[in-house]
């Protein structure tokens, strides 16, 4: 549209010569590239680029008859152009440089042959105070362009939170029908598994006390029986941990003496690895309801995993501070880290990298918390770390929230 504009204007030019066309094709120019380069999208650009327009229309003004030119009106391109960019300050500095620049042809009329009269005046008047109008029109549309813009970015905001909220809520209730699933499956398999297991347990006894003192071989492979039976019945009690109904038993707690005891229980493990935990607890969160025997052993399986992954030498650190009306915990450690592509399923029952895991403790760790109407959340990034936040409801009404993190 620029080309047909201007080609339109150079074909139709009664001078056609070099000091009129050349100007005219550089504001083509700029009109045309203005879009298309990132430079021009800065504060430095856009006013560049301006005073750029500025002068050529200043030119092809003035070598086509000065105040009586017919193109006296190319100098809405820059006005506009301010308007459209600039608040009103901005607009005001170019109308008035323009404005300027057009009545600065006065200073090179010859007073000797030139003079203007009242209605040339009037006329000069008049397109002063059509480019300030249009300058500052311009200026009133963009200023209702770009609140309009800032509203549907604030909608455009909130949904995008909307839609990440329904995205956790729909997660949450296929997870609750995993478990719901997992549930009934338990009831029957721990009634059908222990069973046999007590039965196997109480023959592998009798097996024992038994055979012959110098049976060696026979004692050894009844004691494997007695140990694999304890394992697996060890197995069926975290399942059934998992699957059974949480009943909190709320009270209000001092959060640093939780996270102590919970420490404490992981010393021994963290000093056998050779890894230290450090503490650094806030002293600004009061105590508040909560089930402090459940939130102990979350925050020692945090601590745990933490270590394990931690290597020789290394540290884990266990932070707590106040976040809004959320105690937030965090166990940050500089371990393998965890690959993105696993950050989903970390918290989902039976899931575990290691290679004598089970996969229930992170997923027992996130139904306590969320019971507590909180949240845990995991960053990782891999070969630097993970860093996993608990976030707990200081408020007891606020148990059926969940802080967005």
């Amino acid at each position: 549209m620029w080309l047909l504009l201007f080609s339109g204007m150079i074909l139709l030019s009664p001078h056609r010569d070099i000091f009129e066309i050349g100007p005219l094709s550089a504001l083509a120019a700029l009109q045309i590239l203005e879009p298309k380069l990132d430079f021009v999208g800065t504060t430095r650009g856009k006013v560049v680029w301006i005073v750029l327009k500025l002068v050529f229309c200043y030119l092809v003004i003035g070598f086509t008859g000065s105040l009586s030119s017919s193109y006296y009106w190319l100098l809405l391109l820059p006005v506009i152009s301010a308007g459209t960019s600039f608040g009103v300050l901005g607009t005001q500095i170019f109308v008035v440089l323009s404005c300027g620049a057009y009545l600065s042809f006065l200073g090179f009329l010859d007073r000797d042959r030139w003079l203007v009269e009242p209605p040339e005046e009037m006329e000069l008047a008049l397109r002063v105070i059509f480019l300030a109008v249009a300058g500052n029109l311009t200026n009133t549309l963009a200023e209702a362009l770009r609140r309009q813009f800032a509203k549907t970015k604030i909608v455009a905001g909130q949904l995008a939170e909307a839609n990440r909220n329904l995205q956790e809520a729909e997660e949450a209730v296929r997870r609750s029908d995993r478990l719901a699933a997992l549930g009934q499956l338990a009831a029957g398999l721990a009634h059908e598994l222990r069973n046999p297991l007590g039965t196997i347990r109480a023959s592998a006894e009798m097996l024992n006390r038994s055979v012959a003192s110098e049976n060696e071989v026979a004692r050894e492979v009844a004691g494997f029986i007695a140990e694999e039976v304890d394992r697996t019945n060890s197995l069926v009690t975290r399942f059934l941990d998992f699957v059974r109904p949480l009943e909190l038993r709320r009270a209000p707690a001092d959060l640093a003496q939780v996270l102590d005891r919970s420490v404490t229980m992981v010393e021994r493990e963290a000093a056998a690895r050779e890894v230290t935990v450090y503490k650094n607890y806030s002293p600004d969160i009061p105590p508040f309801p909560l089930d402090a025997e459940l939130m102990e052993r979350v925050f020692y399986n945090l601590l745990v995993n933490a270590a394990q992954a931690t290597a020789p030498g290394g540290a884990v650190t266990i932070k707590a501070r106040p976040v809004a009306d959320n105690a937030e915990v965090s166990v940050i450690d500089r371990g393998q880290g965890i690959e993105p592509k696993l950050l989903d399923s970390i918290f989902n029952p039976f899931f575990t990298t290691k290679p004598d895991g089970v996969g229930l403790g992170l997923a027992i760790c996130s139904k306590i918390v969320d019971q507590h109407g909180g949240k845990i959340v995991v960053e990782s990034e891999p070969a630097k770390g993970s860093v996993f936040r608990v976030y707990l409801p200081m408020k007891e009404d606020a148990s059926s929230s969940k802080p967005n993190a």
